[in-house]
């Protein structure tokens, strides 16, 4: 028999092939982290909810603020006229200045005027004459009617002269007057206090001829009148809904405030008041024609301009302000995204009043304390938490947004 001995082992019989290395310390590696990871959980950790803005809705009284388009007017508008005939001679104003009630404004040649009063005059001085003379003989007669050296016919025919020159002074008198009055329409003053125009003649110009002439136009512009309109629809059914209790009257005893929003968007400072409300619709635009009184002390506002009027006429109580973007609105209804405590968000049906300042009146489908998203509504997803954080308005619309009352 053979026997088989076995080669002597060397170092090149001990090592193991090159390729095996790698193998065996990624499975290592493996092994490890599989030994560092806790329990079953070797899915990757869920993100943390999305972060949506909220505000939270708290009830109070807000004015229900309509917009409606109008028109300024002066207050008191005068034109000035000449009564008198004649030539103008002098304009003693500058044109588009202020004036005062009284103030001369033009003089017209008087010369005629002066000799007609004085003509008068002489006429009154002889009636007084005349009158005199007549007195005289009545007196001197009635002593002799007494002892009857004259007739009952002598003395009536005295004391009809007597009356017959009173009523000649009377007459005297008012052609004096006449005359007077026609001498001060020689010189025209201005009826109002107010702002005057251009002058609409020179000097040198005939005016009264047959007509009174217009020379200026004097317009009163501190207060201003503002006219507007309203549907003849909306202002009934607020005045419905006043009456049957779901809104609250908000000129009371007073006036309304009104403010005036100018062509360029700005506001105007000073608040006006509404002075009324026609009584009668238009059949031709079903509106309602409104007059308010805007204070100018600065005369900013002028006659004719074409303005924006709010006008707060009724007040919701319990009603609550959002901004627009919060509400979404379709053929099906207004509705809200709510934030509940736990992060799930549900969808709430509102319902809605008027836009004020960018935002909406909710006058009813929310208690006080929710919390309404306002931005982020790209982050919700069904059945998913979100992270509520409060909602901060741009600058630009919380300046314009009306506080509630």
């Amino acid at each position: 028999m053979t026997a088989w001995s076995a080669a002597p082992a060397g170092p090149a019989a001990a090592a193991p092939p090159r390729f095996i290395r790698p193998f065996a310390l990624a499975l290592a590696l493996s092994l490890a982290l599989a030994a560092c990871s806790p329990g079953t959980e070797h899915a990757a950790a869920a993100p943390p909810p999305p972060e949506v803005g909220v505000v939270t809705v708290q009830p109070a009284t807000v004015g229900l603020v309509t917009e409606l388009p109008g028109r300024t007017e002066a207050s008191r508008v005068a034109q000035v006229r000449a009564r008198a005939a004649g030539i103008l001679q002098r304009r003693l104003f500058h044109e588009g200045s202020d004036v005062r009630a009284g103030q001369p404004l033009f003089t017209i040649d008087d010369a005629p005027y002066r000799a007609t009063l004085a003509s008068a005059r002489a006429q009154l001085a002889r009636a007084r004459a005349t009158l005199m003379q007549a007195g005289a003989q009545a007196e001197r007669d009635k002593p002799l009617l007494a002892a009857q050296a004259i007739s009952q016919q002598e003395y009536v025919a005295a004391a009809a002269a007597q009356q017959q020159a009173e009523a000649d002074v009377a007459a005297a008198q008012a052609a004096v007057q006449t005359a007077q009055i026609n001498l001060g329409y020689a010189h025209v003053s201005a009826p109002i206090a107010g702002r005057i125009g251009r002058a609409l003649v020179t000097e040198g110009a005939l005016v009264g001829q047959g007509e009174a002439t217009p020379l200026a136009v004097v317009q009163q512009i501190d207060p201003l009148y503002v006219n507007f309109t309203q549907s003849a629809a909306q202002l009934m059914r607020l005045r419905a809904q006043i009456a049957g209790g779901r809104l609250v009257d908000a000129r009371g005893p007073a006036a309304a405030a009104v403010r005036v929003v100018l062509e360029d968007g700005s506001v105007y400072p000073l608040r006006g008041r509404l002075l009324f409300s026609d009584v009668t619709v238009d059949p031709s635009s079903d509106q309602v024609t409104l007059r308010a009184e805007i204070p100018n002390p600065q005369h900013v506002l002028l006659p004719g301009l074409y303005v924006r009027v709010r006008l707060e006429q009724a007040q919701a109580p319990g009603a609550m302000l959002l901004p627009q973007q919060a509400v979404q609105r379709g053929s099906a209804g207004d509705t809200v995204q709510v934030v509940a405590a736990d992060g799930r968000v549900s969808t709430r049906t509102v319902r809605v009043g008027s836009a004020q300042g960018g935002q909406w009146v909710v006058l009813s489908g929310l208690q006080a304390g929710e919390r309404v998203v306002v931005d982020g509504f790209q982050k919700l997803r069904p059945n998913a938490p979100v992270k509520a954080v409060a909602w901060q308005a741009p600058a630009a619309s919380a300046a314009g947004t009306p506080a509630p009352r």
